[in-house]
């Protein structure tokens, strides 16, 4: 049985997990994760704050992870750490940290994607959610639509061409007056919208004239659905009710999820994938958990998402990530670097469709 410690330091949680099992068969035996509150009065993520705060908490955090476990450092395997993307600043922290860890323990190090973990988090819930399947992985800084026919293939279909769904949801919050992040304030909102909704916005990038091998078949755009949301909050003048807040809220919600989920099923109909797996942090949204299940019922394709604890940023799927990539044998050299921008391993660009 392998076990591998996951260290998670992209943005601003610091976390720890033990996974342990070989391949598909693996399970959570620890996690930590600790958020950095303290980026709710900037309205955002303040990198400089974020890095000198995973290095306060890192050690706590992986000590505590091995507590959880049961486990000492020495009955670990291997060490994985996310390596990129993310914010540099943050993610040096944790590599370095990691490097150093495996070097004193004579461990093995693993250099691990984030989105990859992303890919890896809700098999960990869901022993189904496995290849062959399509995913879409949405969150704060990341809007993707990737074929997966086996773990370590990615055929990137379609991305964001602006904002990341989970960024246009923090803008969205912020033009509503409601807090950071927007993304559970958001859908929160929405939900007390009743009767008729005055409000309904166009749906970026989603045309009945578009077909396969178009350039914007898969990709969205939310820059213009943000500006929507603008025009229809300074309409409602000063003082925004509550009614036409919860309204607006709700218009935005429907036409992203909507977007979302009409670029997922075009994926899941070219491609014939069983399964749609949905990750980051984004993916916690019911309504677009709710409307993927609806919209793919009659096609028998089932879908699967993650636990909150799972769609966002938590070192459980950066170890099961590291655990696919200790078994096929790939180690990191002590000169892994961080980097803010880096392709997923293993994928294909988005105008490799061999169909």
């Amino acid at each position: 049985m392998t076990r591998i410690l996951g260290i998670e330091t992209s943005c601003d949680e610091t976390s720890a997990a033990v996974v342990e099992g070989t391949g598909d068969a693996a399970r959570i035996r620890s996690l930590v994760i600790l958020s950095q509150d303290v980026h709710r009065i900037f309205g955002g993520v303040v990198p400089e704050i974020a890095s000198r705060a995973h290095v306060t908490a890192v050690v706590p955090v992986v000590e505590q992870a091995l507590r959880d476990a049961e486990l000492m450092l020495a009955e670990v395997d291997a060490i994985a750490v996310t390596h990129a993307p993310g914010l540099v600043g943050a993610l040096l922290v944790g590599v370095s940290f990691g490097k150093a860890l495996a070097f004193a323990a004579g461990r093995p190090v693993v250099g691990v994607h984030h989105l990859e973990g992303h890919l890896f988090a809700t098999a960990l819930e869901h022993p189904d959610a496995v290849p062959p399947f399509t995913a879409l992985l949405v969150s704060g800084g990341h809007t993707l639509l990737i074929d997966v026919p086996a773990w370590g293939e990615y055929r990137l279909l379609g991305g964001t061409r602006d904002d990341a769904a989970g960024e246009a949801f923090d803008k969205v919050a912020k033009l509503l007056g409601l807090p950071y992040p927007g993304g559970p304030h958001v859908e929160r909102t929405a939900a007390t919208s009743e009767g008729a909704n005055p409000h309904r916005f166009s749906r970026p990038m989603l045309r009945r004239d578009q077909r396969p091998g178009d350039a914007d078949y898969y990709d969205v755009s939310f820059s213009g659905l943000k500006t929507a949301v603008l025009h229809a909050v300074r309409a409602a003048g000063d003082g925004l009710p509550d009614r036409e807040r919860a309204h607006i809220a709700r218009a935005f919600q429907d036409a992203l999820v909507e977007t979302l989920v009409e670029k997922t099923v075009r994926a899941v109909a070219r491609h014939r994938r069983p399964r749609v797996v949905l990750g980051g942090g984004v993916a916690c949204n019911g309504a677009l958990a709710a409307a993927m299940r609806a919209r793919l019922a009659g096609r028998g394709t089932t879908v699967y998402a993650p636990s909150v604890r799972l769609a966002t940023d938590n070192a459980a799927m950066i170890a099961r990530a590291g655990l696919f990539r200790f078994e096929r044998g790939e180690r990191a050299p002590l000169s892994l670097n961080a980097f803010a921008s880096l392709p997923i391993p293993g994928l294909l660009p988005a105008s490799h469709d061999p169909r």
